[in-house]
């Protein structure tokens, strides 16, 4: 009987183990990775898109549309970065290998970013459409500096 328990409780232990480490991995298949932060990267780029002709005085300044765009925008920019996970810089992914060959600055441009749009929404909320042009030219700098780093040439 103890002979049978050992192997067991061996493979109880094993399986515990690897189902413990599925549950951590955010993404079943390195693709639903490529997908999500695509995905949360699209988002992002729209509400901050909407932006750009109200800042151009192309369009007419809404105060509570500017602050919603900016909210989302800020909000969207927290999302992507648990996508870009080891084994996703292959397939259809504009990322560079530079993401995962120089992480760190990698991760300081997504966090330079992610302060710029959290500076937006806030001058957004503020209503001062001044600081609001400001602040969207230095939001797109910090986008542009991680297209220009991290992002692949159409």
């Amino acid at each position: 009987m103890q002979s049978l328990l050992k192997p067991l409780l061996g493979m109880v232990l094993v399986a515990g183990v690897v189902g413990a480490a599925q549950a951590q991995a955010p993404f079943a298949k390195v693709e639903d990775a490529v997908k999500y932060r695509k995905n949360a990267l699209f988002v992002m780029a729209q509400h901050f898109g909407r932006l750009g002709p109200v800042v151009k005085g192309e369009r007419p300044y809404n105060k509570d549309e500017v602050a919603k765009n900016a909210a989302i925008a800020e909000q969207m920019s927290k999302l992507p970065w648990d996508g870009f996970v080891a084994g996703s810089d292959k397939g259809e992914t504009g990322a560079k290998p530079e993401i995962w060959t120089d992480a760190a600055k990698f991760k300081s441009a997504a966090e330079k970013m992610q302060q710029e749009m959290s500076k937006l929404a806030q001058a957004a909320n503020g209503g001062d459409l001044n600081a609001i042009k400001a602040q969207f030219g230095e939001t797109g700098k910090a986008c542009k500096a991680c297209h220009d780093d991290f992002r692949k040439k159409p």
